[in-house]
Formats: C-alpha cells, sequence, structure tokens
C-alpha cells in the first residue's frame, strides 16, 4: 500500500497588474523553491490604492506540496 504525505506552505505575492499575475507569480515562484507543487488555495486578496486608483494587487496562498519518498 502506497501513502502520500503532502505539506502547506503560506505564501504572499504582489503584482502591479492583477490577482491572476499575483497568483501566477505566487506559483511559479513557490516552484522554484519546492518540489512537487501539487495546488493552491487563494486564502485572502487585497488591493493597494493611491489616489482613489488601484496600484497592486496582493494574494496569500497556501499551497500544498507533495514531500519526497
Amino acid at each position: 500500500m502506497s501513502t502520500t504525505v503532502a505539506s502547506i506552505t503560506h505564501i504572499s505575492a504582489r503584482s502591479d497588474t492583477s490577482f491572476e499575475d499575483a497568483v501566477r507569480g505566487g506559483i511559479e515562484r513557490a516552484s522554484t523553491t519546492l518540489r512537487n507543487v501539487q495546488g493552491a488555495w487563494v486564502k485572502d486578496q487585497k488591493v493597494e490604492v493611491s489616489d482613489g486608483k488601484i496600484t497592486a494587487y496582493q494574494v496569500v496562498l497556501e499551497v500544498t506540496f507533495v514531500l519526497d519518498d
């Protein structure tokens, strides 16, 4: 019988473009450090505002990765 064990880590990612871009950038960066990234949950979203305009998008992600055997 095979058992898989995963771990979850929290990361924050920021983009000047969009929430989608922040998520994409966060996952791409996490994948360079963590092996076997399997998915992520967007736990929080925030925008930065200056003079009534959105200047940045930020997300907090819970990234799931499977531990090596």
